[in-house]
Order: C-alpha cells, then structure tokens, then sequence
C-alpha cells in the first residue's frame, strides 16, 4: 500500500469513526527517524544511580526494621535481643547509610544542603530528615540500652536511663519504619514506569524485606527464638505472594522492563531466594540457610529494581504505554 492509499484510509477511518488506532505514514527523508521517543532519544531521563544506592536501600531496610524488632524485644524483656538488634540498626542506619548516600551525592555538603529545606511532598528531601532523625533516636537509644543493661549507674539515675532508652527505641522504631519503606515510595514518584505502575507495591515489598533481612542477620548471628522465626515466615510468606503479583504480566509493554528483560530477571532471582526459598528451608527449620537465602534475595531483588528502572526510563514505548493506560496520573 502506497503512502497516499494509506492517507485516505486513515482520513476515511477518522471521518467514520473520529479515532485511528492504527500505525500512520512514514514519511520518507522526513526530519523525525523510525525509532520511538523524541528523535530517537527516550522520552523520560532514566537513573543514573550507581552501586551505592541499592545498598544504600537494602542497610536502610536492615536498619529501621531492627528498631521495630528492639522495640518488640524491649516491650517482652527480651534484653540480649533489644541490645544486638539496635547495635544492627546503628551500625547501619546511622553509620553505613549516610556513608553509602554521601557516596552517591559525591561531596559531603550535598546531604547538609538536603537539610536545609523541608519539603513535605518531596521524598528526597523527606529521606534526608528521616535517616537524619533515625540516626538522632538509634545512637542515644543504643547508648542509654547498654548502660542501663550493665547497671553502671544504679538507683534513680539508672530508671532514667531505663526510660531513656525506652523513649528513643520507640522513636527509632517510628522513624526506622519510615526509613525502610520510603525508598519504595521515592522510586514510585516518578515517570519511570516500571517504577510508576507498582508504586503501591513497592513500599510494602521493601519494608516486608527489611524486616525479614534484620530477622535473619539476628538469627545469624544465635538469636533462635520464635518471635524472630515467625517474622522470616511472615516475610517469605509476603515476597512469595509478591513474586506471583510481579509474575502476572498485567500491563502490557508498560511493563516489560520486568517480564521481556535480564534486569527483570534479577528481581525475580531475588524473590525466589526470599519468597518460595526461605519458606521451604524455614519449614524444614534450615534456620541459618533460609536466613542466607533472604538476605541474599533481598539484595539482588534492590539491584534488579535499579536495574529495571534504567531498562524502563531507557524504552520510550513503554513510557507511551503507561501514559496510556493512566494518563491522568503521569
């Protein structure tokens, strides 16, 4: 069919029905190339971020879900584990995260200017403040826990101490919670659309992982109790069901960063290890063995959604796709 048989075929379409739905003319030597996007150049910037940032992600997880497990352990006298679980978050909310971010940023400066302004509808800048306050709660937490569990100071000064350590496990908690899970959600406030379209999906997939992550890294190193082992069955029950939400195809070439390329593979590498893995190993009690297996998926689940985005914001199709499919929204 010629350029001009298919011109009066669509101008025949469009009076008939107002809508072609079908491919248009090429127009041969004209200004714009066959290829998708704005003159062959993706439509949105795909993410420029680094190795840092998916670490960044899995310590932030680690990190504020073991708050939430001191609190617990706090709350039922279980010292030792309160203790080894605010040690965990500590050490790597309040030391390896930032360390990890300002690596990311490249200059120190960069995360103080993050804390010079407070936008509420701003992840980013809500990331900033809440890795800033989970730090401000879990180092003085950690610090009032271990002088009140080796009775330094007895009497009146050692209650003080007692509530202390209370008041800032409970606010590490809170902001550990946030910490976790508003990755997910900073990911999702975008236009990438394998991002966008799982945006709901995506801060119960990470918190869910960072609380099995610190469960396991807390068994691993001897805390075997049942609290602890019904939180990986909690877990790997959650990233199971994930896995097969993530497996159905639902949204077409929106979506195939996930299901058409090796970075969607990794996300699904991961949550085999996390999801249907570490329940099988949990329920034969391969206690240490699913806890390795978690944690490991939990870390190539975060590289693979890194991965997927770059694959996602890279394929113009697929931007034009989800526009489609919700264009109020992006």
């Amino acid at each position: 069919m010629t350029s001009e048989q298919r011109l009066e075929q669509l101008r025949e379409k469009a009076w008939q029905e107002g809508v072609v739905p079908g491919r248009g003319v090429d127009v041969v030597g004209g200004p714009i190339p066959r290829r998708p996007g704005y003159y062959g150049q993706p439509v949105v910037k795909p993410p420029v971020w680094t190795w840092e940032i998916p670490l960044y992600f899995f310590f932030g997880g680690i990190a504020g879900m073991s708050a939430v497990i001191a609190t617990g352990a706090a709350i039922f006298h279980h010292v030792d584990l309160a203790r080894a679980a605010m040690w965990l978050a500590a050490i790597a909310g309040a030391v390896l995260s930032p360390i990890l971010l300002i690596m990311d940023l490249g200059r120190p400066h960069l995360f103080l200017n993050m804390l010079r302004v407070f936008k509420h509808r701003s992840a980013m800048s809500m990331g900033a403040w809440i890795l800033s306050a989970f730090g401000a709660c879990a180092v003085p937490g950690l610090i009032a826990l271990e002088l009140h569990a080796r009775q330094i100071f007895p009497g009146p000064l050692d209650q003080l101490l007692r509530i202390a350590a209370g008041v800032f496990i409970l606010g590490a908690a809170v902001f550990g919670t946030l910490l976790a899970t508003y990755t997910g959600v900073l990911i999702g406030a975008t236009a990438i659309p394998a991002w966008f379209l799982h945006r709901t999906l995506l801060p119960i997939h990470f918190g869910t992982a960072g609380l099995g992550s610190a469960a396991a890294i807390l068994e691993l190193v001897g805390h075997r109790i049942a609290a602890l082992n019904f939180l990986g069955f909690y877990a790997a029950a959650v990233e199971t069901g994930l896995l097969i939400w993530l497996s159905a195809n639902k949204h077409g070439a929106a979506d195939r960063a996930i299901h058409e390329h090796g970075s969607g593979w990794l996300i699904r590498i991961g949550e085999i290890l996390n999801g249907p893995l570490a329940l099988v190993l949990r329920f034969f009690a391969f206690i240490p063995l699913a806890a390795i297996s978690f944690l490991l998926g939990a870390l190539i689940s975060r590289i693979g959604w890194i991965a997927v985005g770059k694959v996602s914001g890279s394929d113009p199709e697929s931007v034009f796709a989800a526009e489609r499919s919700s264009p109020v929204e992006l």
